[in-house]
């Protein structure tokens, strides 16, 4: 895998959380979020954290972690710095050891982080007493990374187990309800 691969689809992916972020109100970020405990800025600042320690973990150094007060201004500046770093010749293609064998940073980072900033889009915009539309291709990704991490995907500190839907449901529904979620907000 190149760089501009892993660099056009965290583009891609945090371009699309970013819309999210930039569409939330003030009360959306201290608003309780389909993930138990956490708020919507509490999301975004798991978004921005995991990325961080990922890349760190494997020396790439993003600079000082934004200020979450406000948490679209500061996706924006992690997202920057990313793409900086994700920028920098050879580091998408620098080989590390996984859970599953040999791997590159960028495709680790594409495939795990590329799902967090997709399948997050749901939560912010659910604090916010919004919907949000998934993509096909978003679609695609979660179901992509709901086979690959199988039942993995409902340990502790990842997804809620699936909930139960109609066998009528809809896509978005059906992938929703495989991390955990409803696919309607609270009332």
């Amino acid at each position: 895998m190149t760089d501009t691969p892993v660099l056009d689809a965290y583009d891609e992916r945090a371009a699309g959380f970013q819309a999210v972020l930039d569409a939330t109100s003030p009360a959306g970020w201290d608003a309780p979020s389909p993930c138990e405990g956490w708020t919507g800025r509490d999301v975004v600042a798991h978004v921005v954290d995991t990325q961080r320690d990922y890349l760190a973990r494997h020396d790439v150094d993003l600079g000082p972690r934004p200020d979450l007060a406000d948490p679209a201004a500061a996706w924006r500046t992690h997202a920057a710095a990313v793409r900086r770093a994700l920028a920098e010749p050879g580091v998408g293609d620098r080989e590390i050891d996984t859970i599953t064998g040999r791997s590159t940073l960028g495709a680790t980072f594409d495939m795990f982080y590329g799902f967090d900033m997709v399948a997050h889009r749901w939560d912010v915009a659910a604090a916010d007493g919004r919907p949000h539309r998934f993509t096909d291709a978003d679609l695609d990704t979660i179901e992509g990374m709901v086979s690959a991490m199988g039942e993995h995907l409902y340990g502790e500190g990842v997804c809620a187990p699936p909930v139960e839907v109609p066998a009528d449901a809809d896509r978005q529904t059906r992938a929703l309800a495989a991390l955990g979620r409803r696919a309607t907000l609270p009332a």
